[in-house]
């Protein structure tokens, strides 16, 4: 048995045929019961208040290390639409902001609410191309949303280099299975309630050190300063990207303390090799059914023309998604062979 295999049957009981990943992902049994034990100490009035600021910074240092940055560059919070509209408000008025087509709303919106940007946008395919001279930022999901597919991460990174454009990233859909090189992007942002098997309430912002320069932390509070302020204007704010922390939420960060911890446990490689190996398997499987999936090398699989079979397989005990009209199904390190097979019988039937 792989340490993979040991660790799972103890933190993810079976249940349904879970395969929507993408959309949010099962809580470790561990996660669970850090939750449960916060939440009891809060019940009876626990002396040290909502929570414990080092709980904090123990999963900024393991985001750090699966995210490839050291962890004065990791910033952490709530929402992924927060951390990019602080990247948004930096941009002076007219910058040309690049989108691929069909990017997911909280990467768009916090730009085109300004109202005094450029926006444009390109194929994802074409992504790299569309990268021209005044593109202040290109910014795109490293893996849709919508389909699973991967971006060409070398091609963008060269051709925003190239043209002297800043980038950002969103790992949203692929921190936790595919590995991640944070320190290659000016800024990134991660919803850790996916493959990082967080709670929602738990974001993560990386900033290289050139960028920090211009990005303004325009909700600074309290744990922003290099000490700690409680009262009247911060005096000095945070030489790391910690300037730009919220305030936490203990509850989900005690969470998410336990669920890297089993991310880092395993390796990011191993999962990766488990989730894209399941991925080909069901892939393959659809296409002997006569069915067409998108082709590439994603956890994510989307089959066009199917959505409408998500609540026939949600009868079924199979959790899969509808999204623009695919039916999405995302693995993880809790899927095993069987979960491929379960779902390609009932879609055969």
């Amino acid at each position: 048995m792989t340490m993979l295999q040991a660790l799972v049957g103890v933190e993810f009981p079976p249940t349904t045929t879970y395969l929507n990943t993408a959309s949010c992902g099962r809580l470790p049994r561990r996660a669970v019961r850090a939750v449960s034990t916060l939440a009891e100490e809060l019940a009876a009035g626990r002396p040290g208040g909502a929570g414990d600021y080092a709980v904090m910074n123990a999963v900024r240092g393991s985001f750090a290390r699966i995210a490839g940055v050291h962890e004065d560059r990791v910033a952490c919070g709530g929402s992924v639409a927060v951390h990019v509209g602080l990247i948004a408000a930096s941009l002076p008025p007219g910058a040309e902001v690049l989108f691929p087509e069909g990017e997911y709303a909280s990467v768009i919106t916090p730009f085109a609410v300004r109202g005094d940007l450029k926006l444009r946008y390109a194929p994802l395919e074409a992504l790299a191309e569309a990268v021209r001279p005044g593109t202040a930022l290109v910014a795109f999901s490293s893996v849709q949303s919508s389909d699973g597919r991967v971006a060409d991460l070398a091609a963008v990174r060269a051709a925003a280099a190239a043209h002297g454009a800043r980038t950002l990233v969103d790992a949203s859909q692929s921190a936790g299975w595919l590995p991640l090189d944070a320190g290659a992007w000016d800024f990134t942002v991660t919803g850790a309630f996916k493959f990082l098997l967080c709670p929602r309430g738990v974001s993560f912002l990386t900033v290289t050190e050139e960028a920090q320069t211009s990005l303004p932390p325009l909700h600074a509070g309290p744990f922003a300063g290099e000490s700690e302020t409680l009262y009247g204007p911060i005096e000095e704010l945070a030489h790391s990207a910690r300037r730009y922390d919220e305030s936490p939420a203990y509850l989900a960060y005690n969470a998410a303390e336990q669920s890297l911890a089993l991310l880092e446990e395993i390796g990011i490689e191993a999962v990766h090799a488990h989730d894209t190996e399941l991925a080909r398997q069901f892939r393959a499987g659809l296409t002997d059914l006569g069915h067409e999936p998108l082709p590439g090398d994603s956890a994510i699989v989307a089959v066009p023309g199917l959505g409408h079979r998500v609540p026939e397989l949600a009868r079924a005990g199979i959790v899969v998604a509808d999204r623009a009209g695919n039916l999405r199904a995302a693995f993880h390190l809790y899927n095993s062979a069987a979960d491929v097979d379960r779902v390609l019988d009932r879609l055969a039937g």
